[in-house]
């Protein structure tokens, strides 16, 4: 027994009492491992008679009694675990033989877990004496009460400091911010008061700040704004006050953010949505007023959002459809109007919602989270109507069409009669006046090798008047519905802002080119329709959706060859557009939200809404032409010249993309560095 060096006996239920004279006949052991056991009695004395121990755990366990002082004596130790215990001290916190004072001697020691003992003791000033050494102390849930002693600051190759769940009191001593190798600083669950003080700013590596269950006051350092590294951020449960610091939206970084029951005020402002990394942002229970910005759509890897409990107005943005990883919503307790976003049953992933408590009206969806939704969860609010199992009145849907079409009538037909009394005769009103009551006058386009025409009345009633839980998604252009045509035939319609020239030019651009195209791996079109005031294209129905969305969701997946057969699909689609057709077409958008994949998961190129047709070997200087950012080629983003190059190079961004799952535009590309160069560094 002698010559051993390493005892590892953990995890093994073990439950009888080390021996009276356990390592008196380990001269030689370094490591000693008995975590997880079911050993009790007192930890012996003679243990420090190992006197090479470097390791020592004992932790959850069943050890009893006073922490021997005689631990102090291991002069190689780095690394003792006793958490999980019962194990108490007898020594007065202020006497020179205090045990944490007796542990100053291990001038090696690393790693200090004392957590879940009964010690009853106050941080001693010697703690600071730990200097030369240590990296981690963990002092949790042990009744240390008193003040943190400023000789805390002396600790300066300290990585971690977590004090949870004791009772110490007064303020963050200011010699904190001379931990300037620290990255996780817990004191929550304690009674301390004051501010959070600017020194904490000084620790520049600081990635996790947990300071929530005390008694906090005043503002938030706007100073957190530059803690570039900060990744948790919890302030909750104090009396925090005054606005959210405009600094703050700075940490695009963040992982968590938690300012819940405090008393802050004020907005929450549109920067929001650069905190792209976000997982959970919980700002319930304070004096937040305002609307909810739209770009918190753009939080495509939030999973917990609670706003409940503020001052809350205006609607509930139809951009949470977008917030694609979301579990957890609580609007509940604010002054929110209007109807619920159709958009909310998109999300696959959310499983808790709570929107009681507020001013909101009109029909609840019935599909993904409401299907098992309780009355609770609506409850009081003002005029909301739906399914029985909602406890709500029916809703009127006939009153909601009569009164859809009657503002058809008047925006539409109306100013058509009135044109045709202003500047025609009355027999050619006649005329007019029979040939319009029919409805809309429309002028369907070529319809593109389809024997038959849509109509806009056969659009409006294979999208159930473009209902909002048919849409598919929307953007600049405008807004693209899923149909079902009297024939059965599944559609996507995609109707175009009329209100936007651009819009305008970019329909009939599109229109001009799917008349005379024809290839598997490009979107067909069925037909296009227009009149005065409706534009829309009708196409072919793509159910798997977006490359992006396969890309991005947490919910799909794709495989090797599934990623490679796609991007074959679009280079085959390229080709035709390039080399098979009498005038080449460049697409100049190329990117994964334009790549539609059917049900084999075949991929089609979609939007061709700012192509461009030019001869063979011709080169053309945009106009209006707007292709998204980070998919450009240079020569584009330098002269605007337009060629098929710039669709090779959108293909070979993309195809990086494809294959790293990382976005040209994400926030890691700067200083020089972009997709194409990080492939490198990644290799």
């Amino acid at each position: 027994m002698s010559t051993l060096q390493v005892l590892e006996l953990s995890n093994n239920s073990l439950s009888s009492s080390l021996p009276s004279d356990f390592g008196c006949g380990l001269p030689n052991l370094e490591k000693l491992y008995l975590w997880g056991n079911k050993l009790s009695g007192n930890i012996p004395n003679t243990i420090s008679n190992a006197s090479k121990l470097a390791i020592l755990g004992l932790e959850e366990n069943n050890f009893r009694g006073v922490l021997p002082r005689t631990l102090g004596d291991l002069k190689y130790l780095e690394i003792l675990q006793i958490n999980g215990n019962s194990l108490t001290t007898s020594d007065s916190s202020n006497s020179k033989t205090n045990f944490i004072t007796s542990l100053t001697n291990c001038r090696h020691l690393n790693i200090l877990d004392l957590s879940m003992n009964p010690l009853y003791i106050k941080l001693p000033k010697s703690i600071g004496n730990f200097s030369a050494s240590l990296q981690e102390l963990d002092i949790n849930s042990c009744g240390i009460n008193d003040n943190i002693p400023s000789e805390i600051g002396n600790l300066t190759k300290l990585i971690r400091l977590s004090l949870d769940e004791n009772v110490l009191k007064g303020p963050i001593p200011i010699t904190i911010g001379s931990l300037h190798a620290l990255q996780f600083l817990s004191l929550k669950g304690n009674n301390l008061h004051g501010l959070v003080v600017d020194e904490l700013c000084e620790i520049k590596p600081l990635g996790y700040l947990h300071l929530s269950q005390n008694k906090f006051f005043g503002a938030m350092p706007p100073c957190l704004g530059n803690i570039s590294s900060l990744r948790e951020l919890h302030l909750g449960s104090n009396k925090m006050a005054f606005e959210i610091p405009s600094s703050f939206w700075n940490l695009k970084d963040i992982l968590q953010v938690n300012l819940s029951s405090n008393q802050f005020f004020g907005n929450i402002s549109s920067r929001v949505g650069s905190l792209k990394a976000l997982t959970l942002f919980d700002l319930s229970k304070n004096h937040i007023s305002g609307i909810i910005p739209t770009t918190i759509g753009g939080l495509q890897n939030l999973q917990i959002l609670y706003l409940a409990h503020n001052e809350l107005q205006g609607s509930i943005p139809i951009s949470f459809g977008n917030l694609i990883s979301l579990k957890n919503l609580d609007l509940s307790q604010n002054n929110l109007s209007g109807e619920i976003p159709k958009s909310l049953e998109l999300l696959i992933d959310l499983k808790y919602i709570n929107l009681s408590y507020n001013k909101l009206q009109g029909e609840i969806p019935s599909g993904g989270v409401f299907k098992n939704l309780t009355p609770k969860s609506i409850m009081m609010n003002q005029a909301l109507c739906g399914n029985l199992q909602f406890q709500m009145p029916p809703c009127r849907k006939e009153t909601r069409q009569r009164f859809t079409i009657k503002y058809l009538l008047l925006k539409c037909i109306l100013p058509i009669v009135m044109s045709i009394i202003l500047v025609v005769s009355g027999i050619i009103l006649l005329r007019h006046k029979r040939q319009n009551s029919r409805g809309l006058v429309e002028r369907d386009f070529p319809t593109l090798g389809v024997p038959r025409r849509i109509s806009y009345f056969e659009i409006q009633e294979a999208t159930n008047g473009f209902d909002e839980s048919n849409i598919l998604g929307r953007g600049s252009f405008g807004s693209v519905f899923k149909g079902k045509l009297s024939s059965g035939m599944i559609v996507a319609v995609k109707i175009f802002n009329v209100d936007s020239q651009v819009m305008l030019r970019s329909f009939e651009q599109e229109c001009d080119i799917l008349r005379n195209v024809r290839h598997h791996n490009l979107v067909k079109v069925i037909s296009c329709c227009s009149n005065d005031v409706f534009k829309s294209l009708v196409m072919e129905f793509m159910p798997k959706g977006s490359l992006e969305k396969w890309l991005y969701s947490h919910n799909y997946f794709l495989d090797f060859f599934q990623r490679l057969n796609i991007m074959i699909n679009v280079a085959s689609a390229l080709e035709y557009l390039h080399h098979g057709l009498r005038a080449p077409i460049v697409h100049c958008d190329l990117k994964p939200s334009n790549i539609l994949l059917d049900d084999e998961m075949i991929a089609h190129v979609s939007d061709f809404g700012i192509s461009k047709i030019f001869n063979e070997g011709e080169s053309k200087t945009h106009g209006e032409t707007i292709p998204t950012i980070g998919y450009i080629a240079p020569e584009y983003g330098s002269s605007g010249v337009v060629s098929t190059k710039i669709d090779v190079y959108s293909y070979g961004i993309m195809l990086l993309e494809v294959f790293t799952r990382k976005r040209p535009t994400e926030d890691i590309f700067v200083s020089g560095l972009s997709l194409k160069s990080w492939k490198y560094v990644a290799i």
